[in-house]
């Protein structure tokens, strides 16, 4: 197994989860599900193309640590890319993806009831992309002795308090984006083909600048005539 490749100290990402708890805690959350890819990474670590099969963080007020959930093929990316230990691993079997018998949260009811947390306060993200009201359904009818609460952007906002570590990754992107204005700037004209000056944004996004390399967009340069 490759070591970890961990983007902060393992002590920011414990001071995260215990400001999480503190909002958690705060609003009545025993259990906190996330499925928001950018809370995962932001309590884990796990950074991932795995966000088209359903897959979480599970965080207690007891545990120390969260609890990775996800498809059994993506856990070793989670071994590498998280500070949790391996028992804070969860991988479910391909059975469950896209099955006409079960669902994944079925496997997740499991998983609660394991952790005894089957019959807490859960908190889920109601209204984000990645939980589907199906996902809730099966959660309340294989969890009748669960109470869900609507737990949507609790880390949103605790990620708003930027650590300096944070901070110097920000003044990092900042510069990349000066060197992507730049050339569309000096790449767009009268006359030229937007493809031209489009594939040159890009390879800039990508290219960053000679201290540190950069990244492909979220969403590719939109360039309309």
């Amino acid at each position: 197994m490759a070591e970890k490749t961990l983007r902060f100290d393992v002590s920011e990402f414990r001071e995260r989860v215990r400001r999480v708890k503190e909002s958690m805690d705060a609003r009545g959350v025993e259990v906190l599900f996330l499925v928001d890819p950018a809370n995962m990474n932001y309590l884990t670590g796990y950074d991932g193309w795995s966000f088209y099969v359903h897959q979480g963080v599970l965080l207690t007020l007891e545990d120390d640590q969260p609890h990775w959930f996800g498809r059994e093929q993506d856990s070793n990316g989670a071994r590498i890319t998280t500070w949790l230990d391996d028992d804070h691993i969860h991988g479910y079997p391909d059975f469950y993806v896209q099955s006409r018998y079960t669902h994944t949260m079925v496997y997740l009811a499991g998983l609660l009831k394991e952790m005894k947390a089957g019959e807490k306060h859960i908190g889920v993200e109601m209204d984000n992309y990645w939980f589907s009201a199906k996902s809730l359904q099966v959660l309340s009818d294989e969890l009748p002795g669960a109470n869900f609460k609507d737990a949507t952007n609790l880390v949103n906002w605790a990620r708003t308090i930027k650590s300096p570590a944070e901070i110097e990754y920000m003044r990092q992107a900042a510069r990349i984006c000066e060197c992507v204005m730049q050339t569309a700037i000096d790449s767009i004209e009268e006359g030229k083909w937007e493809k031209d000056a489009a594939s040159k944004v890009v390879a800039a996004q990508i290219a960053g600048t000679k201290e540190y390399g950069g990244d492909h967009p979220a969403i590719f340069p939109i360039m309309p005539s």
